[in-house]
């Protein structure tokens, strides 16, 4: 059964672009590492929510396109973190035991490891593909999904971090299906999974979370008014203020030893 963006707005699921993301296979099928920081991303990013069973191992390795015993050791790192409990039984499986906002310090110990330059690419690249999906939405968008856009924005939440994150990161999922480029979608899809955890630790800050409401509703208007120029810039504004943001939060960790101001 299809979600649409409103129900899942509704219902508190990630959009149907985010959760596609989580599972899209991985570079290199070796790892288990490559594993974790997946799931534990998705569920620091409130893709995953807690409660949720995830996919069987057999699942995971097809899905993620490794041998079983890699995706097994990845949900053994997850147990070990505390963020995965595997029960037995019929009702059995691997059970998600955090949600996005309960605990941000794996985020953080990323940024850490980040250096300042890496970060600044960072948001160059991740500016120039989701700039282009919203001029490519703009130019190829139909009524109907201008309608839909919409309405996913009116009954998006930005009040909290968890919902913030996973809002902010569907909506551009959603402008690169909007798009109706594979290509975009697909590099879209490994960022978000990758990369929108460190990308959206800035929905801490109840300033950025005022932005992204903002920039989604500025964007949704422009894509419906055929302004790629106009959809691309509140984007790249709401961006840039969150690259600024993730510069001087990794400034005072090194100064201060805190993420917080």
């Amino acid at each position: 059964m299809t979600i649409s963006m409103r129900d899942a707005a509704r219902t508190g699921r990630a959009a149907p672009g985010a959760r596609d993301a989580v599972f899209a296979q991985l570079d290199d099928a070796g790892r288990a590492e490559q594993v974790a920081r997946r799931l534990t991303d998705a569920i620091v990013l409130g893709v995953l929510s807690s409660g949720e069973r995830l996919p069987s191992e057999a699942e995971l390795a097809r899905r993620f396109g490794v041998a079983l015993v890699t995706a097994r050791e990845g949900l053994g790192m997850l147990r070990r973190a505390g963020l995965v409990e595997t029960r037995r039984g019929r009702d059995g499986g691997s059970f998600v035991m955090r949600t996005g906002d309960a605990d941000d310090s794996h985020v953080i110990g990323r940024l850490r490891g980040v250096s300042q330059v890496e970060l600044g690419d960072l948001a160059v690249y991740v500016t120039a593909i989701a700039a282009g999906c919203a001029d490519r939405a703009a130019e190829r968008s139909t009524p109907s999904d201008d309608a839909r856009l919409r309405a996913w924005v009116a009954d998006a939440d930005f009040s909290q971090a968890a919902e913030a994150r996973r809002n902010a990161g569907g909506f551009l999922l959603e402008l690169a299906v909007l798009s109706q480029s594979a290509r975009l979608v697909r590099e879209q899809l490994r960022l978000q999974a990758e990369f929108g955890p460190l990308l959206w630790l800035g929905m801490r800050d109840p300033a950025i979370r005022a932005s992204a409401a903002a920039a989604a509703t500025a964007v949704a208007e422009a894509v419906a008014a055929r302004d790629g120029a106009a959809a691309r810039a509140h984007i790249g504004g709401l961006l840039d203020e969150v690259a600024r943001w993730l510069l001087a939060a990794k400034a005072r960790i090194e100064r201060e030893g805190t993420i917080d101001g």
